[in-house]
Protein backbone atom coordinates (compact mmCIF):
# COMPACT_ATOMS: atom_id res chain seq x y z
CA UNK A 1 0.00 0.00 0.00
CA UNK A 2 2.64 2.54 0.67
CA UNK A 3 4.83 1.19 -2.37
CA UNK A 4 1.04 2.08 -4.43
CA UNK A 5 0.56 5.75 -2.79
CA UNK A 6 4.33 6.62 -3.74
CA UNK A 7 3.77 5.81 -6.94
CA UNK A 8 0.93 7.97 -7.02
CA UNK A 9 2.66 10.81 -5.27
CA UNK A 10 5.29 10.95 -8.32
CA UNK A 11 2.86 10.53 -10.97
CA UNK A 12 0.72 13.76 -9.90
CA UNK A 13 3.60 15.82 -8.97
CA UNK A 14 5.32 17.00 -6.05
CA UNK A 15 2.77 18.00 -3.46
CA UNK A 16 2.15 22.14 -2.88
CA UNK A 17 3.11 23.71 0.34
CA UNK A 18 2.09 26.86 1.67
CA UNK A 19 0.05 29.36 0.57
CA UNK A 20 -0.05 28.21 -3.08
CA UNK A 21 -0.99 25.05 -1.50
CA UNK A 22 -4.64 26.14 -0.91
CA UNK A 23 -7.57 25.86 -3.33
CA UNK A 24 -7.20 28.66 -6.24
CA UNK A 25 -9.01 31.85 -5.87
CA UNK A 26 -12.08 32.01 -8.26
CA UNK A 27 -11.98 34.36 -10.63
CA UNK A 28 -14.64 37.27 -10.37
CA UNK A 29 -18.24 36.83 -12.33
CA UNK A 30 -19.38 39.26 -14.55
CA UNK A 31 -22.35 41.16 -13.87
CA UNK A 32 -25.73 39.27 -14.07
CA UNK A 33 -27.40 41.15 -16.50
CA UNK A 34 -24.76 40.84 -19.13
CA UNK A 35 -23.65 37.29 -18.36
CA UNK A 36 -24.76 34.94 -20.64
CA UNK A 37 -25.47 32.08 -18.73
CA UNK A 38 -28.38 33.31 -17.24
CA UNK A 39 -31.89 33.81 -18.52
CA UNK A 40 -30.95 38.18 -17.30
CA UNK A 41 -28.31 38.19 -19.29
CA UNK A 42 -29.67 36.58 -22.40
CA UNK A 43 -32.87 38.41 -22.30
CA UNK A 44 -30.28 41.95 -21.90
CA UNK A 45 -28.39 40.52 -25.00
CA UNK A 46 -31.00 39.98 -27.17
CA UNK A 47 -33.15 42.99 -26.43
CA UNK A 48 -29.92 44.67 -27.32
CA UNK A 49 -29.47 42.98 -30.42
CA UNK A 50 -33.02 43.86 -31.59
CA UNK A 51 -32.85 47.74 -30.48
CA UNK A 52 -29.48 47.83 -32.75
CA UNK A 53 -30.95 45.71 -35.76
CA UNK A 54 -34.21 47.94 -35.34
CA UNK A 55 -32.12 51.38 -35.82
CA UNK A 56 -30.10 50.23 -38.73
CA UNK A 57 -31.66 48.14 -40.53
CA UNK A 58 -35.56 49.18 -40.08
CA UNK A 59 -35.37 52.07 -42.18
CA UNK A 60 -34.02 50.51 -45.59
CA UNK A 61 -36.97 47.56 -44.52
CA UNK A 62 -39.70 50.44 -44.63
CA UNK A 63 -37.93 51.80 -47.66
CA UNK A 64 -38.69 48.23 -49.25
CA UNK A 65 -42.18 48.02 -47.98
CA UNK A 66 -42.55 51.70 -49.68
CA UNK A 67 -40.91 50.87 -53.05
CA UNK A 68 -43.57 47.85 -53.33
CA UNK A 69 -46.45 49.86 -52.09
CA UNK A 70 -49.18 50.60 -55.26
CA UNK A 71 -50.74 53.96 -56.05
CA UNK A 72 -53.57 53.21 -54.46
CA UNK A 73 -52.69 52.57 -51.06
CA UNK A 74 -51.90 55.57 -48.92
CA UNK A 75 -48.58 56.13 -47.50
CA UNK A 76 -49.58 59.60 -45.91
CA UNK A 77 -51.51 58.07 -43.44
CA UNK A 78 -51.61 59.07 -40.13
CA UNK A 79 -51.05 55.10 -38.96
CA UNK A 80 -48.74 54.28 -41.77
CA UNK A 81 -49.08 49.97 -42.83
CA UNK A 82 -45.88 48.34 -42.83
CA UNK A 83 -46.76 45.52 -45.18
CA UNK A 84 -47.85 46.54 -48.57
CA UNK A 85 -51.31 45.62 -49.04
CA UNK A 86 -51.35 45.14 -52.89
CA UNK A 87 -47.43 44.11 -54.11
CA UNK A 88 -46.34 45.61 -57.24
CA UNK A 89 -42.74 45.98 -58.96
CA UNK A 90 -44.52 48.60 -61.00
CA UNK A 91 -42.25 51.89 -59.36
CA UNK A 92 -39.19 50.18 -60.58
CA UNK A 93 -40.19 50.27 -63.75
CA UNK A 94 -41.71 53.58 -63.51
CA UNK A 95 -38.00 54.48 -62.27
CA UNK A 96 -36.44 53.62 -65.31
CA UNK A 97 -39.70 55.63 -67.38
CA UNK A 98 -38.76 59.03 -65.34
CA UNK A 99 -34.82 58.84 -65.93
CA UNK A 100 -32.40 57.31 -67.41
CA UNK A 101 -31.19 55.25 -64.43
CA UNK A 102 -28.64 52.76 -65.50
CA UNK A 103 -26.83 55.33 -67.75
CA UNK A 104 -26.45 56.95 -64.14
CA UNK A 105 -25.51 53.69 -63.10
CA UNK A 106 -22.87 53.00 -65.33
CA UNK A 107 -21.61 56.74 -64.61
CA UNK A 108 -21.27 55.59 -60.99
CA UNK A 109 -19.63 52.38 -61.71
CA UNK A 110 -17.02 54.31 -63.52
CA UNK A 111 -16.33 56.44 -60.71
CA UNK A 112 -16.38 53.54 -57.90
CA UNK A 113 -14.34 51.37 -60.43
CA UNK A 114 -11.60 54.17 -60.25
CA UNK A 115 -11.59 55.25 -56.71
CA UNK A 116 -11.86 51.60 -55.58
CA UNK A 117 -8.69 50.95 -57.90
CA UNK A 118 -6.64 53.74 -56.57
CA UNK A 119 -7.06 53.43 -52.82
CA UNK A 120 -5.60 49.61 -53.19
CA UNK A 121 -2.79 50.78 -54.71
CA UNK A 122 -2.05 54.34 -53.46
CA UNK A 123 -3.09 53.88 -49.83
CA UNK A 124 -1.73 50.53 -49.79
CA UNK A 125 1.75 52.26 -51.51
CA UNK A 126 1.51 55.21 -48.78
CA UNK A 127 0.74 52.64 -45.76
CA UNK A 128 3.51 50.53 -46.93
CA UNK A 129 6.49 53.46 -46.70
CA UNK A 130 4.85 54.69 -43.35
CA UNK A 131 4.75 51.66 -41.77
CA UNK A 132 7.95 50.08 -43.19
CA UNK A 133 10.16 52.21 -44.99
CA UNK A 134 12.87 54.79 -42.80
CA UNK A 135 12.94 58.38 -44.05
CA UNK A 136 13.32 61.31 -42.70
CA UNK A 137 9.98 63.58 -41.78
CA UNK A 138 8.03 59.91 -41.11
CA UNK A 139 6.66 60.87 -38.27
CA UNK A 140 5.65 64.03 -39.51
CA UNK A 141 3.86 63.10 -42.72
CA UNK A 142 1.92 60.90 -40.73
CA UNK A 143 1.06 63.61 -38.15
CA UNK A 144 -0.40 65.70 -41.36
CA UNK A 145 -2.23 62.25 -42.54
CA UNK A 146 -4.30 62.38 -39.47
CA UNK A 147 -4.57 66.16 -39.35
CA UNK A 148 -6.76 66.37 -42.10
CA UNK A 149 -8.72 63.63 -40.51
CA UNK A 150 -10.34 66.91 -38.55
CA UNK A 151 -11.28 69.15 -41.53
CA UNK A 152 -14.49 67.97 -43.10
CA UNK A 153 -14.07 67.71 -46.78
CA UNK A 154 -16.73 70.92 -47.05
CA UNK A 155 -13.56 72.74 -46.30
CA UNK A 156 -11.64 71.92 -48.84
CA UNK A 157 -13.90 71.77 -52.01
CA UNK A 158 -13.70 74.83 -53.21
CA UNK A 159 -9.80 74.15 -53.34
CA UNK A 160 -10.27 71.40 -55.36
CA UNK A 161 -12.97 72.63 -57.65
CA UNK A 162 -10.51 74.75 -58.40
CA UNK A 163 -7.19 72.20 -58.56
CA UNK A 164 -10.16 70.18 -61.02
CA UNK A 165 -10.86 72.95 -63.07
CA UNK A 166 -7.15 74.63 -63.95
CA UNK A 167 -6.67 70.67 -64.93
CA UNK A 168 -9.23 70.57 -67.23
CA UNK A 169 -11.12 67.88 -65.87
CA UNK A 170 -14.43 70.14 -64.77
CA UNK A 171 -17.67 67.93 -65.94
CA UNK A 172 -15.80 65.05 -66.46
CA UNK A 173 -16.17 61.29 -64.38
CA UNK A 174 -12.33 61.07 -63.72
CA UNK A 175 -12.65 64.64 -62.37
CA UNK A 176 -15.09 63.84 -59.82
CA UNK A 177 -13.01 60.57 -58.41
CA UNK A 178 -9.71 62.42 -58.61
CA UNK A 179 -9.93 63.92 -54.68
CA UNK A 180 -11.28 60.17 -53.18
CA UNK A 181 -8.43 58.21 -55.65
CA UNK A 182 -6.53 58.12 -52.25
CA UNK A 183 -8.43 58.61 -48.65
CA UNK A 184 -6.58 59.33 -45.82
CA UNK A 185 -8.60 56.90 -43.58
CA UNK A 186 -7.58 54.37 -46.03
CA UNK A 187 -3.96 55.07 -46.07
CA UNK A 188 -3.75 54.78 -41.99
CA UNK A 189 -5.71 51.56 -42.21
CA UNK A 190 -2.92 50.21 -45.04
CA UNK A 191 -0.16 51.85 -42.71
CA UNK A 192 -1.49 50.22 -39.19
CA UNK A 193 -1.95 46.86 -40.87
CA UNK A 194 1.64 46.88 -42.26
CA UNK A 195 3.10 47.78 -39.37
CA UNK A 196 1.28 44.58 -37.43
CA UNK A 197 3.90 42.61 -40.16
CA UNK A 198 6.82 40.62 -37.93
CA UNK A 199 9.95 42.43 -38.61
CA UNK A 200 11.61 38.81 -38.78
CA UNK A 201 9.88 38.25 -41.88
CA UNK A 202 10.99 41.46 -43.51
CA UNK A 203 14.42 40.97 -42.61
CA UNK A 204 14.75 37.97 -43.94
CA UNK A 205 13.49 38.82 -47.22
CA UNK A 206 16.03 42.06 -47.42
CA UNK A 207 18.88 39.44 -46.58
CA UNK A 208 17.52 36.95 -49.37
CA UNK A 209 17.38 40.43 -52.13
CA UNK A 210 14.19 41.52 -52.26
CA UNK A 211 12.85 44.73 -53.26
CA UNK A 212 10.86 46.99 -51.75
CA UNK A 213 8.30 46.42 -54.47
CA UNK A 214 8.92 42.72 -54.20
CA UNK A 215 8.45 42.94 -50.36
CA UNK A 216 5.07 44.48 -50.87
CA UNK A 217 4.00 42.06 -52.97
CA UNK A 218 4.81 38.70 -51.66
CA UNK A 219 4.82 39.66 -48.51
CA UNK A 220 2.88 42.75 -47.27
CA UNK A 221 -0.19 42.08 -49.75
CA UNK A 222 -1.22 38.69 -48.95
CA UNK A 223 -0.74 39.60 -45.08
CA UNK A 224 -3.87 42.32 -45.48
CA UNK A 225 -6.31 40.77 -47.68
CA UNK A 226 -9.03 41.60 -44.63
CA UNK A 227 -7.70 45.42 -44.10
CA UNK A 228 -8.37 45.54 -48.10
CA UNK A 229 -11.14 44.50 -48.12
CA UNK A 230 -12.14 46.88 -45.38
CA UNK A 231 -10.54 49.88 -47.84
CA UNK A 232 -12.35 48.67 -50.61
CA UNK A 233 -15.60 48.79 -49.35
CA UNK A 234 -15.29 52.41 -47.62
CA UNK A 235 -14.03 53.96 -51.12
CA UNK A 236 -16.81 52.21 -52.70
CA UNK A 237 -19.52 53.52 -50.20
CA UNK A 238 -18.06 56.71 -50.48
CA UNK A 239 -17.64 57.21 -54.28
CA UNK A 240 -21.39 55.94 -54.60
CA UNK A 241 -22.81 57.61 -52.74
CA UNK A 242 -21.19 60.79 -52.70
CA UNK A 243 -23.73 63.75 -53.95
CA UNK A 244 -22.34 66.99 -53.27
CA UNK A 245 -18.88 66.60 -55.07
CA UNK A 246 -20.62 65.51 -58.15
CA UNK A 247 -23.27 67.91 -58.54
CA UNK A 248 -21.06 70.60 -58.21
CA UNK A 249 -18.32 69.08 -60.59
CA UNK A 250 -20.65 67.77 -63.35
CA UNK A 251 -23.34 70.17 -65.82
CA UNK A 252 -23.69 67.48 -68.81
CA UNK A 253 -27.01 65.39 -67.81
CA UNK A 254 -25.54 62.69 -69.10
CA UNK A 255 -22.69 62.21 -67.15
CA UNK A 256 -24.72 62.79 -63.69
CA UNK A 257 -23.85 60.16 -60.83
CA UNK A 258 -26.69 57.75 -59.69
CA UNK A 259 -27.39 59.77 -56.54
CA UNK A 260 -27.86 63.23 -58.70
CA UNK A 261 -29.70 61.79 -61.28
CA UNK A 262 -32.02 60.41 -58.48
CA UNK A 263 -33.03 63.86 -57.43
CA UNK A 264 -34.63 64.26 -60.23
CA UNK A 265 -37.39 61.55 -59.54
CA UNK A 266 -38.31 64.53 -56.88
CA UNK A 267 -40.08 67.22 -59.13
CA UNK A 268 -40.89 70.90 -58.08
CA UNK A 269 -44.28 70.30 -58.15
CA UNK A 270 -45.53 67.11 -57.05
CA UNK A 271 -43.17 64.01 -56.13
CA UNK A 272 -44.11 60.36 -55.64
CA UNK A 273 -42.50 59.06 -52.30
CA UNK A 274 -42.86 55.09 -53.99
CA UNK A 275 -40.75 56.43 -57.25
CA UNK A 276 -38.58 57.83 -54.46
CA UNK A 277 -37.70 54.33 -52.66
CA UNK A 278 -37.58 52.44 -55.39
CA UNK A 279 -34.97 54.47 -57.06
CA UNK A 280 -33.05 54.47 -53.41
CA UNK A 281 -33.37 50.68 -53.00
CA UNK A 282 -31.68 50.60 -56.78
CA UNK A 283 -28.50 52.62 -55.41
CA UNK A 284 -28.27 50.66 -52.46
CA UNK A 285 -28.41 47.41 -53.86
CA UNK A 286 -24.41 47.34 -55.21
CA UNK A 287 -23.56 48.39 -52.15
CA UNK A 288 -25.02 45.19 -50.20
CA UNK A 289 -23.84 42.89 -53.07
CA UNK A 290 -19.88 44.00 -52.40
CA UNK A 291 -20.44 43.78 -48.37
CA UNK A 292 -22.37 40.60 -49.28
CA UNK A 293 -19.48 39.21 -50.86
CA UNK A 294 -16.66 40.45 -49.08
CA UNK A 295 -17.93 40.36 -45.57
CA UNK A 296 -15.79 37.40 -44.56
CA UNK A 297 -12.71 38.96 -45.12
CA UNK A 298 -13.92 42.37 -43.49
CA UNK A 299 -15.27 41.51 -40.15
CA UNK A 300 -11.47 40.23 -40.02
CA UNK A 301 -9.86 43.51 -41.58
CA UNK A 302 -8.53 45.99 -39.53
CA UNK A 303 -6.56 43.95 -37.27
CA UNK A 304 -5.08 42.22 -39.31
CA UNK A 305 -1.32 42.02 -40.46
CA UNK A 306 -0.40 38.39 -38.73
CA UNK A 307 1.03 35.90 -40.54
CA UNK A 308 0.22 32.37 -41.49
CA UNK A 309 1.47 29.26 -40.89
Amino acid sequence: MTVLSDRVESAAGPARTGPAAGPRPRPRRKSAVFDAVTPLGLTARYATLLTVLVLTVGPMVWELSTSLKSPSEDVYTATPQFLPQDPTLGNYHRVAQTIPIWDFAKNSVVVAVLCVGGNIIGASAAGYALARLRFKGRRLVTGLFLATLVLPGEVTIVSQFQTIAQFGLADTLLGVALPSLIGTLNVLLMRNAFASIPDELEDAAVIDGAGVWQRIRYIGLPSVKGTLSVVSILAFIGAWDDFLWPLLVLQDPNKLTLTVGLSYLQGQFSADPRTIAAGAMIALLPILVLFAALQRHFFRGVGEGAVKG
